[in-house]
């Protein structure tokens, strides 16, 4: 048997990571961050700004990883697309409770990584406003992880990020009329 150390940084340091891009993963990216942070025992907060009237597998396959990742879909779906029925306004009251829910997260000390997830959709959309997500930046405990995902980030999130990932698409089933797989696409 192989015996795997753990490595332990010398400085621990709360990160903030961007993962943007048209291409498809990002949330998946920032679904294996969770996987990840599991395997160490640390807590886990992902709060789904655009997702939610759409089952995902991530909410039962998180359940079945018995690790202490909570996620939170608030979202009405993707605004403005694929005949999404709900007004700017209803979308924008979700992400707003969103933010305040993100908020109370960082605040109850809880949590080593808050994923923000389609936080940079939600930004670009005007569901949330600059100022806002800022905010929620610089009130971020030194040791907590920030994950902010979703396309079009920000240059000022860009600016402030340690880590910045872009996920470019190169081909996607979708554009040949394949409808979203599970498993792969939701």
């Amino acid at each position: 048997m192989v015996k795997i150390d753990r490595l332990v940084p010398k400085e621990k340091k709360g990160l903030l990571v961007v993962i943007t891009g048209n291409g498809k993963g990002k949330t998946t990216s920032a679904l294996g961050i969770a996987v990840r942070a599991c395997g160490h025992n640390m807590r886990v907060c992902i709060i789904q700004f655009m997702k939610g009237d759409l089952y995902a597998g991530e909410r039962d396959g998180i359940k079945k990883m018995n690790c202490q990742v909570e996620l939170i879909p608030t979202g009405k779906g993707f605004c403005g697309i694929q005949g999404n029925p709900y007004s700017h306004e209803e979308h924008r009251k979700n992400a707003q409770d969103a933010i305040q829910l993100a908020h109370q997260k960082i605040e109850s000390g809880r949590f080593d990584i808050l994923i923000l997830d389609e936080i940079n959709n939600a930004l670009k959309l005007k569901l949330v406003d600059l100022e806002q997500v800022l905010e929620i930046i610089q009130s971020k405990p030194p040791l907590m992880h920030l994950v902010l995902t979703g396309r079009d980030a920000h240059p000022q999130v860009i600016e402030m990020a340690d880590t910045v990932s872009e996920i470019n698409e190169i081909k996607h089933a979708y554009r040949k009329g394949i409808e979203p797989q599970p498993g792969i696409d939701y």
